[in-house]
């Protein structure tokens, strides 16, 4: 048999069922192996008279018949395993005489002492010892709670095995009375057996693909520190009985190396076997091939690793991997079917190691549904999930890593809720594929392991646009959420619609935080993308307003860390996936650049002591194309405002510093704006404590402007206009030429208010201490001033100057 056949035929190598039971003569003793394996016994080898070996499995022979069977009749196994080796030499080639050696040897078993019965009562003793096996299967969790207890123990067995290793001591007795030397229960012998045999014995690669010949012998075994399966197991066995624990062996089906995922195994010969123990009165089931590490088909390798989950497994565990032949091996109060077992999802050791539970579907084997197929996982405490798919593989361990790093393809929604992942599958073809679920605990560090698989069959793909990756492993709030303190969401995990162009995200906390928002679309500039999007940073909220300037699938990615802990990093929170099918946002309706991280009130305006905003979100509308910003500076900071355009390539008749006004009086603050035209504008507000200081950003707002009439600026204001100084009329900062223009203005302390024209107009201070009077606007001037004088000396300081239009 070629190595590639070997590959596809067997996931582990010829591994041997137990014999089934026949009545047979007295004096002779029968060959059930070669038949068993499909391998016609030969005619000239067994001449009339000779010897043949029946197995007798426990509650096959009560105690007291074993008188019956002459001593003649009694051969060692490994005796009869070279007389029948050697004599089935001639009749095969030599490919199938290296795979069928392990199969005829450790399939033999030894009737000793023991007569042998008829048919009838054969069978019924053999029905009362199924019965009996299922009554009496253990549970891992009512030996121990887990597998620290076995420290001081496992580091003695891997301690010793060294040590005897480097002595090159082979005897099996030998080896068992060290490493069991500190076991003060049969439990600990088994795991002291079960943990040597992990650590010191490795997969035979080269003789499961026929490179090599197989090494069975307990004694060849150990000496060459490797085996196949039956080497395994059988060497347990024998350890086993050698501290006086009664242990059989299993033949049966395995999903191992070589396996096809969904094929079926009728009239298909068994490929692997294991170990039963008896403990306790109760049977418990192991398999230490299996726990000593896996084969890397790959670079034909063997690679180590202890995987406890292999040690007194629990029945209804390890039948989703391991199927005996023999139903009553299955230690299942309900046994599954053959047929079943093919359909069962493949769960490896980690998947039960991290307490994950299949909710749908239960069959591995997934036709898609208008393009879509979906896969529900549960669990207990917070796992992170990712996923893979791939185009079919005919080969379950073949093809894709055990582990992951993180990240999956962009062909499905990956969602995680508070105890359950779902997975929306939407393959981008028709075809076959196959599909890896990774996990790993909320909090580890090491890379994602590999949970599940499912084959998917994908009859007609769904018509959809790019979905972009997602590098952050699932959609929705992530599992690690809450501990960053959000709290909560107004989106769900599903796909949102985003209606007119734009979306508002909320997310409620649970302290303060800072929050950093990433937006991605396949064909979006990051440029682009970063003037989408609008934070808004409030001690229990957080806010961030999007706008959709594509059709199209998006992700917005949610960051966060504590507010205070400037040093910490940003740990992603939530991904939402955004489509956007309709109306969508134009490039005038983009947000300015440079916009802050933190717009509108929020945690840091509270810090500064600015409260009680008039408008307490981030965007303001203004239908008018004015609006007034009104808030309270309880620690008299010195502000700053600027405003800016988000088409930076239009042009305004004025400044756009001309068409911001601050007035600060007695700790309140009203910021006005008035546009000069229709389009998306930032207005920063910036405070600093006193003179000579660095001016630090408090907020941004942005203003949205529909309105077409283009606003007037205001009046260009100087040094000399201060705190108090309020400005009632005019509003305007450009006046018509050759009108009569109403003044009305306060200004804290001042003696003399006047307006420069062609000359000088005084106004007059009424009893609500305003300062106003009549001024002519002239004709051909440019400027008109309002000056003021507050001391002892005459001159006048200019507060503010006014344009005057040019006569038409």
């Amino acid at each position: 048999m070629s190595a590639e056949v070997g590959i596809q035929k067997f996931s582990f190598p010829f591994s041997c069922s137990a014999p089934q039971d026949e009545a047979s003569q007295p004096g002779r003793i029968r060959v059930k192996a070669l038949e068993r394996r499909g391998l016609p016994e030969n005619p000239v080898a067994r001449p009339p008279g000779a010897v043949a070996l029946v197995g007798i499995l426990p509650g096959d022979a009560p105690d007291g018949d074993e008188s019956r069977a002459p001593r003649s009749a009694v051969l060692s196994r490994r005796s009869v395993f070279e007389k029948l080796a050697t004599e089935a030499e001639d009749q095969r080639p030599t490919a199938k005489r290296q795979l069928s050696t392990e199969s005829a040897s450790r399939s033999i078993a030894v009737v000793k002492k023991s007569a042998v019965r008829a048919e009838e009562p054969q069978r019924n003793l053999k029905a009362k010892a199924e019965v009996a096996t299922r009554e009496r299967r253990g549970r891992r969790k009512d030996l121990f709670a887990n597998s620290d207890i076995f420290h001081r123990l496992d580091s003695h067995v891997i301690r010793a095995g060294a040590e005897l290793r480097d002595k090159r001591v082979h005897d099996v007795a030998a080896i068992v009375q060290n490493i069991a030397s500190v076991a003060k229960s049969e439990l600990e012998k088994i795991r002291a057996i079960w943990v040597w045999l992990c650590h010191n014995i490795e997969y035979d690669i080269g003789g499961y693909l026929g490179k090599s010949q197989k090494l069975c012998s307990p004694e060849e075994v150990i000496a060459s520190g490797r085996g196949v399966c039956c080497g395994y197991s059988g060497l347990c066995m024998q350890m086993c009985r050698l501290v006086g624990v009664e242990c059989q062996e299993v033949a049966g089906h395995s999903k191992g190396i070589g396996y096809r995922q969904g094929q079926s195994l009728r009239n298909v010969k068994s490929d692997h076997l294991w170990n039963a123990v008896l403990l306790g009165g109760q049977w418990f089931l192991m398999d230490a091939c299996w726990g000593a590490g896996r084969v890397d088909m790959e670079h034909q390798s063997f690679v180590k690793r202890f995987d406890d989950f292999y040690f007194l497994t629990d029945p209804e565990e390890f039948i989703d991997s391991h199927f005996p032949d023999e139903e009553r091996w299955q230690l299942l109060e309900a046994p599954v079917t053959l047929e079943e077992f093919e359909r069962r999802v493949f769960k490896t050791s980690a998947f039960f190691g991290m307490g994950l539970r299949l909710i749908q579907p239960h069959h591995c084997h997934l036709v898609t549904d208008e393009g879509e197929a979906n896969i529900s996982l549960g669990f207990s405490r917070p796992v992170t999930f990712t996923y893979e798919i791939t185009p079919h593989q005919d080969f379950l361990h073949c093809g894709t890593p055990e582990h992951k790093e993180g990240g999956h393809s962009s062909f499905g929604l990956l969602t995680v809720s508070q105890h359950s992942m779902n997975l929306q599958l939407l393959p981008p073809a028709s075809g076959a594929y196959n599909l890896r679920l990774y996990a790993r605990p909320e909090k580890a560090t090491t890379p994602l392991s590999w949970v599940c698989s499912f084959t998917v069959e994908c009859l007609e793909p769904r018509a959809t646009e790019e979905i972009p990756e997602n590098p952050h492993l699932s959609w929705g709030l992530q599992p690690a959420a809450a501990s960053l303190g959000v709290a909560g969401s107004n989106q769900g995990s599903e796909m949102a619609e985003v209606e007119g162009g734009s979306f508002k995200l909320t997310l409620r906390t649970s302290r303060s935080l800072m929050m950093l928002c990433e937006l991605v679309h396949p064909g979006l500039e990051a440029s682009v993308a970063k003037r989408c999007l609008a934070s808004q940073i409030q001690p229990e909220l957080l806010t961030c307003h999007v706008v959709c300037p594509s059709r199209g699938f998006y992700r917005l990615s949610v960051f966060v860390r504590d507010y205070e802990k400037t040093e910490a990093r940003f740990q992603n929170a939530a991904n939402f996936l955004l489509h956007c099918k309709g109306k969508v946002a134009g490039r005038d309706e983009l947000f300015p650049p440079n916009l802050s991280s933190a717009c509108g009130p929020g945690t840091r305006t509270a810090q500064a002591g600015l409260s009680k905003f008039s408008h307490t979100a981030a965007l303001v509308s203004t239908p008018q194309g004015k609006c007034n910003i009104t808030f309270h500076n309880r620690r008299d900071l010195e502000l700053y405002t600027t405003l800016s355009r988000a088409d930076e390539t239009q042009a305004s008749a004025f400044p756009l510093a001309r068409h911001l006004f601050c007035t600060h009086t007695e700790g309140k603050v009203t910021v006005s704006a008035g546009l000069p035209d229709a389009g998306t504008y930032r207005l920063g507000v910036y405070a600093r404590n006193g003179p000579g200081g660095e001016f630090h950003p408090m907020c941004d707002f942005v203003l949205k402007n529909v309105c077409r009439q283009a606003g007037l600026p205001f009046p260009c204001v100087y040094a000399a206009w201060r705190k108090g100084c309020v400005l009632f009329e005019p509003r305007a900062g450009l006046l018509d030429a050759a009108s009569w223009v109403r003044f009305r203005v306060r200004i804290p302390g001042a003696r003399r208010v006047c307006v420069v024209a062609h000359g000088r107009t005084d106004l007059k201070l009424n009893k609500s201490r305003v300062w106003e009077g009549e001024v002519f606007s002239g004709e051909g001037l440019a400027v008109l001033k309002l000056a003021a004088n507050s001391g002892e000396s005459e001159d006048m300081a200019v507060m503010m100057t006014f344009d005057v239009k040019k006569p038409s």
